[in-house]
């Protein structure tokens, strides 16, 4: 098994990129990670984020730390972008993701993913309007990736989330919009499977089942998400917390699903009153939980 680090757990903690380099390398034993945008707004003005995305680059380079992908953080994920009701929302989106890729290769990094969106309660209990969002998403996302293949984008990842307002939230979902784009785009969208969204019973019954998901959407998945969770609410804990994800539960259905060759990236997100200490520890504790250290 591979073990990477969201770096989701350094938010408001760790921002300086040879402090948090050198954590992940030498405290952390880690050599793969995924940056969140939670550490740098894409809207930023080039001409103060790009120094900063450059100083993460040549940290995590020194430190022999590859970042693997960027990737949305909490800040993006309020957002409706390509789901918004509201036209102006919607293309405001497709300007932030054309930022996001532009900070992307400018890192260095060519693999760029994130949630796509929420519908409006109005608009997701309306099935032809669930359709006319759908078909419009597929349309902008589809401009995304003329864009980032001309950037030098190589894939994008679409996160699953588990809600009925957003696309997708299900292994049929997930496979058709993945099957759709595909279908025409220059390059190849894949998904990032999230343990805490792909069993949480409330919402998707009998396919709240990891291995269900990683054996049904098999060649269309690119990447999991890890945390601790209840499988009530999507809760991203690490595994100091008590819950239902084993690490022989995490190995088993790797096995079982022939995807341990997928990097598996925790996603710890804390209480942003929680001490620095325990977040420390934590990061530490569930890593050398999952290696059987």
């Amino acid at each position: 098994m591979k073990y990477g680090l969201n770096l989701s757990f350094a938010v408001k903690r760790w921002l300086e990129p040879e402090i948090l380099a050198a954590m992940c390398k030498d405290d952390f034993n880690v050599d793969v990670v995924q940056f969140t945008w939670d550490l740098i707004d894409p809207w930023w003005p080039e001409k103060y984020r790009d120094p900063m995305v450059l100083k993460y680059k040549e940290a995590f380079e020194k430190n022999n730390v590859k970042i693997e992908s960027s990737f949305g953080g909490l800040a993006s994920y309020s957002f409706a972008h390509f789901l918004a009701p509201d036209e102006n929302q919607r293309l405001a989106a497709l300007e932030f993701f054309k930022r996001a890729v532009d900070m992307t290769r400018l890192m260095g990094v060519d693999v760029i993913g994130s949630p796509i969106g929420g519908m409006s309660n109005f608009e997701s209990n309306d099935p032809k309007l669930r359709q006319l969002r759908y078909d419009e998403a597929l349309k902008l996302l589809l401009d995304l990736a003329e864009y980032a293949h001309a950037k030098g984008i190589k894939k994008f990842l679409i996160e699953p989330t588990p809600l009925l307002t957003e696309f997708p939230h299900s292994p049929k979902v997930s496979n058709k919009l993945v099957d759709d784009l595909n279908e025409t785009s220059p390059i190849p969208f894949e998904l990032i499977v999230d343990w805490g969204h792909a069993i949480m019973e409330p919402i998707l019954k009998e396919e709240a089942d990891m291995e269900k998901w990683l054996i049904d959407c098999k060649g269309n998945v690119g990447g999991v998400h890890l945390q601790q969770t209840d499988g009530i609410y999507d809760r991203h804990w690490d595994f100091t917390k008590e819950g239902i994800i084993t690490r022989e539960l995490v190995e088993e259905v790797a096995n079982n699903s022939n995807t341990s060759d997928l990097v598996q990236f925790l996603e710890f997100v804390y209480a942003f009153e929680e001490t620095d200490e325990v977040v420390y520890e934590g990061v530490k504790k569930s890593l050398a939980y999952l290696r059987g250290e």
